[in-house]
């Protein structure tokens, strides 16, 4: 079944690594429009941005895009998300997809994978190969370890699965991409709760959704996505890639 889904781009104007970011130039664009245009090419009823500054608002309309402005309070982007679909009436069962809005060149199948996986698990989101085995250790990348079904067993920021010093296995690390869909209802209740004590430990929500007995369904994208935009470094590696499109 086909899903028709809304999509949700959470942009909050402060970064501590890029001041500002949803505004950051690329290619003569903003973050923030780059972000909008590849959503739009991923077949959603809906796109709008949330975000809890009228900058980013202003220009977001002034590109022809729509803003929702959202307290500025949120602790996450999900509960950005969260507002947004109150606002608007999405109704329980309608899938929303939360966007990051520093991923400029997002994939329009990986948007209509994970909308299409929520319609069979609570949430869905994405990972993908890690090419470098050295990443592994790397705290700001996350790893994710799947069960049969494709579905998440527990994510971390330490090198999951672990290998053991006795055995010649060479692990296989999937890398997790902050791309989710959610039903409305399962949004409003992982909102609802308070963070957990995995959730705090590894500063990952989306181990508020297994604390709950939730489901969580991994599509897995080899080639993996392309990168994100965190740091000045980024932006000049990610307007690189955007001008050879």
């Amino acid at each position: 079944m086909k899903a028709i889904f809304h999509i949700v781009i959470p942009a909050r104007f402060a970064s501590s690594r890029l001041p500002g970011k949803p505004l950051t130039p690329l290619a003569g664009r903003s973050l923030v429009e780059h972000v909008w245009r590849r959503a739009g090419e991923g077949g959603a009823k809906t796109v709008v941005v949330a975000t809890d500054d009228e900058r980013v608002a202003s220009c977001v309309e002034d590109f022809g895009g729509r803003a929702c402005l959202t307290r500025a309070d949120h602790a996450s982007g999900s509960d950005r998300v969260a507002e947004v679909a109150e606002q608007l009436g999405f109704g329980p069962e309608e899938v929303v997809v939360n966007l990051q809005g520093d991923a400029p060149l997002v994939d329009r199948a990986h948007i209509r994978a994970v909308a299409g996986r929520a319609l069979r698990d609570d949430l869905a989101t994405l990972a993908s190969p890690l090419s470098d085995p050295a990443e592994a250790t790397d705290p700001n990348v996350v790893k994710v370890v799947l069960d049969a079904a494709g579905r998440a067993l527990y994510f971390s920021r330490a090198p999951i699965p672990a290998s053991h010093p006795a055995r010649a296995t060479r692990p296989r690390y999937l890398r997790h991409t902050g791309l989710y869909a959610y039903r409305v209802r399962v949004l409003k209740r992982l909102t609802a709760e308070p963070p957990c004590e995995p959730e705090r430990c590894e500063g990952l929500e989306q181990l508020r959704a297994l604390w709950l007995g939730m489901s969580i369904g991994v599509e897995v994208a080899d080639p993996p996505p392309g990168p994100e935009v965190d740091t000045p470094e980024d932006v000049r590696r990610v307007e690189s890639l955007l001008r050879s499109v």
